[in-house]
């Protein structure tokens, strides 16, 4: 084998788990499923190719069932004016989004307000909301 195709099997190995980890907004969310959450940041993870965090959303009945919640990239998000300190875990937040098509406890935010102070932070392209 030669030297070229090493390295392109090498470097097709290598990015493959991102490969698999992006995926099309319609292949997993469902743009007719709006959902608004609100709950308490247990986690965050500034990750590409799509930044998620997990809250703890407590439902009418009190019962806490946890969400996690896929963000745009990481770069996308500071270019919307979003800095790592944006928003911390603890802190409350209400995402407007659209529920996972597979019905599980998983969302696409298009906006995230910081109940604390009312900033809404934007995720979608160009500091648009939404997809």
């Amino acid at each position: 084998m030669s030297i070229g195709r090493l390295v392109a099997l090498f470097l097709g190995i290598a990015f493959l788990p991102a490969a698999q980890s992006h995926h099309a907004f319609s292949a997993t969310f469902d743009v007719d499923k709006p959902i608004e959450l609100t709950g308490m940041v247990t986690k965050l993870e500034w990750q590409n190719p799509h930044t998620w965090f997990y809250m703890d959303v407590t439902d009418e009945h009190g019962k806490v069932a946890s969400w996690a919640v896929e963000l745009a990239s990481p770069n996308l998000l500071m270019r919307n004016g979003w800095t790592r300190d944006s928003m911390k875990v603890g802190d409350v937040v209400r995402v407007d989004g659209y529920h996972a098509k597979d019905g599980s406890n998983t969302a696409n935010a298009k906006a995230i307000v910081l109940t604390a102070t009312g900033e809404t932070l934007l995720t979608g392209p160009a500091g648009r909301s939404g997809r």
